[in-house]
């Protein structure tokens, strides 16, 4: 059973210290691979590498005064290698290399940390997905289309379809979280003034990622703006998830219900409150990733080889939009995982309305049975419309009706109204997502 929320995985990849890690493994990646061909000494790729650190508290003293964030790290790291006798290594630190060959390469590094645990918990929602699916496969349930009673359905082929889903929403995480596994070193408007295209090819490799094609100064934001949009079209997979189930525990429909503890309580003023909260938590929090997405659309366009309308936007969007799509997967398999459902409601409430809902059917086998379609539309709305208006059962006036009776036999009148009829090919649906009716 999935329980509580914990922040502390994916909320340190995002801490000040874990992008200053990052960007100190971008900056001795680049070292050792210039020092491999010469370009600076040996001895101080390795001191760059093995002696250097920084202070968090020092960089952002330096920044206040010189209103640069990597001038600041560059300077912090250089005065801990100076501290240690190393003053001629720290020349050679951040060597044919501008700003955002560092940060851009860095944040490829965050990302693809809080890609890897976004992923872990899409897994692990889909795997709570198909295993309730298969409970309920059989489970009978009423469709609603309009919100309004449709034809039978089953509960397992509700949980079926949202699992369907979230394997098109990783598949398409999985493209945009490769697409966004790439690294630039190559200078100030990417003509690789400084560095050459192999030593960015080598500095990738180095740190598991894959040189951008062609870049300005920076990576451009149509990657990064398909991963945000991947992880709002998440969210609101997730959204659409906790609608139905604020939609099913309804007091009206009362089919499905969010698990409620003995010591938990719904309302200050009703004690009879049991409210969807964990539902609408869900449904509301994917509005912040929607809106981040829009912010990640309007990074695209940047003036000339760069500016940086994008980077304070950045620093918001990324850690709001991983963590948040990291807590929401894993509330959401909480949800499902613990999901009271009620079959015998369900039933009930498929049998509200006499037989209405085999209305279709009932036209279907009139239709097979000799009568004009439209004549057998108007014959069968008639009917319906009344037993909606007078509150009768259905399925009696139909078996009333003269008309009814010269066409099908009362034994071809009750298979109309047969509900395993309609749910026939429930296996073949499971089959066709899952490759097969059963648990795999």
């Amino acid at each position: 059973m999935i329980e509580r929320y914990t922040l502390p995985a994916m909320g340190a990849i995002w801490t000040e210290e874990s992008k200053y890690r990052c960007w100190l493994e971008v900056e001795s990646a680049a070292s050792t691979v210039l020092a491999e061909d010469g370009v600076i000494p040996a001895a101080a790729a390795e001191a760059i590498a093995a002696r250097s650190s920084f202070d968090v508290a020092r960089i952002q003293e330096i920044e206040a005064e010189v209103r640069h964030d990597v001038i600041a790290f560059t300077t912090a790291v250089a005065e801990s290698l100076k501290a240690q006798g190393l003053e001629d290594a720290s020349r050679w630190l951040h060597y044919g290399l501008t700003s955002n060959d560092v940060v851009d390469t860095a944040q490829a590094l965050q990302v693809k940390a809080a890609s890897g645990l976004i992923r872990e918990a899409m897994v692990a929602l889909l795997t709570v997905l198909k295993r309730r699916a298969i409970e309920f496969k059989d489970t009978p349930t009423i469709g609603r289309t309009h919100g309004i009673h449709a034809e039978p359905t089953t509960f397992g082929l509700k949980l079926l379809n949202w699992y369907a889903e979230m394997e098109r929403n990783l598949a398409r995480f999985d493209r945009a979280a490769e697409d966004m596994r790439v690294g630039k070193l190559s200078g100030a408007v990417g003509t690789f003034g400084h560095l050459k295209p192999e030593h960015e090819e080598r500095i990738c490799a180095r740190l598991g990622l894959k040189p951008a094609p062609v870049a300005t100064q920076v990576i451009q934001r149509d990657r990064h703006a398909a991963f945000i949009a991947v992880l709002a079209l998440i969210g609101s997979t997730l959204d659409k998830i906790a609608v139905e189930v604020r939609h099913l525990q309804r007091t009206e429909v009362r089919e499905a219900q969010e698990y409620f503890s003995e010591k938990q309580k719904g309302s200050s003023a009703m004690p009879h409150k049991k409210n969807p909260i964990v539902s609408e938590q869900i449904s509301g929090l994917a509005r912040v990733l929607r809106g981040n997405a829009q912010a990640a659309f309007e990074n695209i366009a940047l003036w000339h080889e760069r500016d940086i309308s994008h980077s304070s936007v950045e620093r918001v969007i990324f850690p709001d939009s991983t963590i948040l799509t990291h807590y929401l997967l894993t509330r959401t398999a909480s949800l499902i995982d613990r999901l009271l459902v009620y079959p015998a409601r369900m039933l009930r409430n498929l049998e509200s309305t006499g037989g209405l809902i085999f209305s279709g059917q009932l036209l279907l086998d009139l239709a097979e049975a000799g009568m004009l379609r439209e004549d057998a539309y108007r014959l069968v709305q008639g009917h319906a419309m009344r037993a909606w208006k007078e509150d009768l059962v259905f399925r009696d006036e139909a078996a009333r009706d003269a008309e009814i009776a010269s066409r099908l036999t009362p034994e071809q009148l009750e298979r109309t109204f047969e509900m395993r009829r309609q749910l026939g090919n429930v296996d073949a649906i499971f089959a066709r997502v899952l490759g097969t009716g059963e648990d795999k």
